[in-house]
């Protein structure tokens, strides 16, 4: 019995006789000649089908497979530099496990669709070449995540989906039946990382989160995934060191290990290429001039749209780092400036390319009278943090943080237009099928 070997490895087995299990992608026929090309979800490869080579059988099975029907193929190994992915496959057997009928073929053509039909067919969408270069660069990114901060000593520490109470503003929430009670689905991990961090000192969760935002932009999901590390001892210039390293470590990984991904969403990498550190820092004050001058209305104390952090990206050639907002457009638990308490200790990473906010963190704040007045201020119920208020009354320090949106650092290092095709299965105002 020849092994069974994945696409992406055939070059180990020139010369050699293997199987290789997958689907139809596409089929061409000249005279007593067919061109198949299978495809196993880690590479396509082209098969060459003699007719003088093989049986009858074989060749009408070949000739009748259909495209997406499921195939168990055998051949021998060619190396052939004009072939795709520079080999072929001789074939000499090919068992059909399901042939797909004429009469009902598959739904996804090599024709145009528009998006609607190809985000209600997301589960068999997700089969294109594009398709799975954006799954390989994601996977990418998550992995490099992970190593940059397990390398670092940080512990990994899993935060709750339900909990009690809102972290990003109540205006957000998702409210979810809690057997008796009501709970709330996630906004982010990050409260429940400061206590990790009280036991571990470094830590970061990854997982899901949920933002009720009704929202159509092409920047958000109601369903996202975040990674957010947080620091005991650390303050805003620690997170925002740490948050720009994160982003240059996980663009280089992207670049040395999935450029055949890039190459097949036809991204322009010299961009990429030039996320080197240090990257530039703004205050929000300087922030705010360079919109002024740029004719943007906004100001002094208004949070920026999405065409604000365009421009204010555009200056450069990489992420830069704002710093410094108004505290009334951040979260309660940040840390005021003490020189500037109207101004938060806080930080966004805007990605270059019109991207804009791909991390948003800062210090906490520390101080058990002051983050009780904040609480009361935002009218958030006090009985649902006082286990968050139990990190200030025993061994407060100071402590900084950061989450990571993973898709939309997808739709930058992959050049996409919308977020919608960073995920599996996206979660959008209008979309929550299939």
């Amino acid at each position: 019995m020849p092994p069974i070997v994945e696409i992406r490895n055939v070059s180990g087995f020139v010369g050699q006789e293997v199987v290789v299990q997958g689907w139809l992608y596409n089929l061409r026929e000249s005279g007593k000649l067919l061109f198949p090309l299978f495809r196993d979800g880690t590479g396509i490869i082209q098969g060459v089908v003699v007719k003088s080579a093989v049986t009858a059988d074989v060749f009408a099975r070949v000739r009748e497979l259909t495209q997406e029907s499921s195939v168990r193929v055998t051949g021998k190994v060619r190396a052939d530099q004009r072939a795709l992915g520079g080999f072929e496959l001789d074939v000499s057997d090919v068992e059909v496990l399901q042939l797909i009928p004429l009469d009902h073929p598959y739904p996804i053509t090599p024709k145009e669709h528009g998006i609607e039909f190809l985000m209600d067919h997301r589960h068999l969408w997700l089969r294109s070449v594009r398709q799975r270069a954006i799954l390989g660069v994601r996977h990418e990114i998550i992995k490099a995540c992970r190593d940059f901060f397990d390398e670092r000593g940080f512990t990994l520490v899993d935060t709750p989906i339900f909990t009690p109470a809102a972290c990003e503003g109540t205006t957000t929430l998702f409210e979810v039946n809690y057997f008796e009670d009501k709970a709330y689905l996630t906004q982010s991990g990050q409260l429940y990382n400061e206590a990790a961090a009280a036991a571990v000192g470094k830590t970061y969760c990854f997982g899901p989160t949920f933002r009720a935002e009704k929202s159509k932009t092409r920047r958000h999901l109601t369903e996202f995934w975040m990674i957010e590390p947080e620091v005991a001892f650390a303050h805003l210039d620690d997170a925002m060191t740490l948050a720009e390293e994160l982003i240059a470590f996980v663009v280089e990984r992207v670049l040395a290990r999935r450029r055949a991904e890039l190459k097949a969403l036809e991204r322009n990498v010299a961009p990429l290429e030039s996320c080197k550190l240090p990257f530039p820092r703004l205050s929000y004050d300087d922030a705010m001039k360079i919109l002024q001058e740029k004719g943007s209305e906004i100001q002094w104390g208004g949070d920026f749209g999405g065409t604000d952090e365009t421009i204010l990206s555009e200056k450069f050639d990489r992420p830069v780092l704002v710093h410094r907002y108004p505290s009334q457009v951040k979260a309660f638990y940040m840390a005021p400036d003490p020189a500037r308490p109207e101004v938060a200790l806080c930080v966004d990473v805007l990605a270059p390319e019109g991207y804009g906010e791909i991390v948003g963190g800062g210090e906490r704040l520390a101080d058990y009278e002051l983050l009780v007045k904040r609480i009361e201020e935002n009218q958030l119920p006090r009985q649902a943090f006082e286990w968050y208020l139990d990190l200030r009354r025993y061994g407060t320090v100071p402590h900084a943080g950061f989450g990571m949106g993973i898709e939309r650092v997808v739709a930058w290092i992959c050049g996409l237009e919308h977020v919608r095709e960073t995920i599996p299965f996206p979660r959008m105002l209008y979309r929550l099928t299939p």
